[in-house]
């Protein structure tokens, strides 16, 4: 059986099983050609996201030996397991189990170690011993490599080839400076990679949580109930390293590692720093709840981790003499992580006061785990800039609209005046009252579509409802467009 992919108008061979190989294909073969040879083959076409989603996926169990996980192209994996090895009794320890958990689920997989990403990469697909290649023998082992050890562009290898230069130890022979001149930087720049003389980061595909405690078990465990109960468990440990640090954790992940290689990951936030494990146990408890029928038990886990990827300073409180500490707001705080663990995170909104000049951006709603600003008061000097009539109306509205809607003004009295009346969701509002103008300039920082000056309106119609309007623009400037009229709110 082969894989056929795309390849520059053609099909050619992207993988093959064992017997294709012995049968002489080769990747890249064209696929014409391999079925003139073997006419009985099975083709299959390539898929190329199914590939890249199984590889997330092994990149997700991976997770089991260390944080610092990241995908090498299509068909590989760089694992950090700098300080890691210890906890599965040593460098060969680790790699043995690694390779016996992937054959058990099925994979054919190869694996160097090295103390270099370059070297490790290189020992995974050609060395011929335990592919564990000790630290300071990186150049032994590179020099009889050919060039495709180097991670090298196909064209790079083809212009080395065509020179005489076919394996690593000749780049290492050769004077530095020509082959930079005619073959690029990045030829000499992933031998030294490779020898350890330039630094080669693993970026990881995921956040790195601060800490994290977990559990292994000789028998998975398959039913929620023993999953919270390892959570309480878990979290007495976290608790211990986040009282050490003085901090309480916002954002919490609990990972699930099935047997037979899948992962579950959930989360919770909360809205203040926490590190009680019967407080984190309840936000999980909800979690689980919501999740019971989404996530897959398979046969069973063999290995939770709960990690704190958020924390924050954590400010304890004098208690009272009876001991309790908790206020009001930490027990709407809970309520609410409770209700957004159990039905989404937005399922809860707050509405804070922020620092804007337009009234439509006075407030914002923010969930609840949100850092919450600062509340913006009125200034005196505002408040007696205000004309003395003002006092009979208040300040602002109850209801504000969150985009402003337009209104028809025909005439207005004074070009500076607020309108006898307007026209407004196809009815006729004829002014009372009126109060005004309350001048408020553009936000120049965000100015968008040559924001204008408003003037703001209270009025009173006839019928006694009081609405809160606004004039964009100014009358008789040279130049300029009309000025527009537009309902801002209404009291109740």
């Amino acid at each position: 059986m082969v894989i056929s992919r795309q390849e520059k108008n053609s099909q050619c061979i992207a993988a093959l099983d064992e017997q294709a190989e012995a049968s002489r294909l080769k990747r890249g073969m064209g696929i014409a050609d391999a079925r003139a040879m073997y006419p009985s083959i099975e083709i299959i076409e390539a898929e190329p996201a199914a590939d890249l989603r199984l590889l997330e996926s092994l990149a997700d169990w991976c997770d089991r030996y260390t944080p610092l996980v990241a995908l090498d192209g299509v068909d590989g994996l760089f694992l950090d397991i700098s300080g890691c090895a210890h906890l599965f009794g040593g460098e060969k320890a680790l790699l043995d189990d690694l390779l016996a958990r992937l054959f058990q689920q099925g994979f054919d997989a190869r694996a160097g170690l090295a103390s270099t990403a370059g070297a490790a990469w290189a020992a995974a697909r050609f060395s011929s011993g335990s592919g564990i290649l000790p630290e300071g023998q990186e150049k032994r082992f590179m020099e009889p490599l050919p060039l495709s050890a180097l991670r090298l562009d196909p064209g790079v290898r083809a212009g080395l080839e065509s020179v005489g230069l076919r394996s690593v130890g000749s780049i290492m022979a050769a004077s530095r400076a020509p082959l930079v001149r005619r073959f690029g930087a990045v030829l000499l720049v992933r031998l030294d990679q490779a020898l350890g003389r330039i630094e080669e980061a693993i970026s990881p595909r995921l956040p790195v949580a601060s800490l994290s405690v977990e559990r292994h078990f000789a028998e998975p465990i398959v039913l929620i109930e023993d999953i919270e109960r390892l959570v309480l468990m878990l979290s007495a440990g976290l608790k211990r390293d986040l009282e050490r640090r003085g901090e309480g954790a916002r954002t919490l992940e609990l990972c699930l590692f099935r047997v037979d290689g899948a992962v579950s990951r959930v989360a919770v936030s909360a809205s203040m720093p926490i590190r009680e494990p019967r407080l984190i146990g309840k936000l999980f408890h909800e979690r689980l709840a919501a999740l019971e029928t989404s996530i897959e038990v398979g046969y069973g886990f063999d290995l939770v981790r709960l990690s704190a990827f958020s924390t924050t300073l954590f400010e304890t409180e004098q208690g009272d003499l009876t001991g309790e500490t908790a206020s009001n707001d930490e027990d709407i705080a809970l309520f609410a992580d409770r209700v957004r663990a159990r039905l989404g995170r937005n399922t809860l909104l707050k509405p804070m006061l922020v620092e804007s000049h337009l009234p439509e951006r006075a407030a914002s709603l923010l969930p609840f785990d949100e850092m919450r600003p600062k509340r913006v008061e009125p200034s005196r000097s505002d408040r007696k800039n205000l004309p003395a009539s003002c006092n009979s109306f208040p300040e602002r509205p109850l209801r504000l609209f969150i985009r402003p809607e337009p209104i028809h003004v025909p005439m207005t009295e004074v070009p500076e005046g607020a309108p006898p009346h307007f026209h407004w969701r196809r009815a006729l509002h004829r002014v009372a009252r009126a109060e005004g103008p309350e001048r408020i300039a553009p936000e120049w920082w965000r100015q968008e579509n040559n924001a204008e000056t408003r003037d703001y309106f209270r009025v009173e119609d006839s019928n006694g409802h009081r609405y809160w309007l606004y004039r964009e623009g100014l009358y008789g400037v040279p130049g300029s467009n009309p000025p527009r009229w537009y309902m801002q709110g209404f009291s109740a």
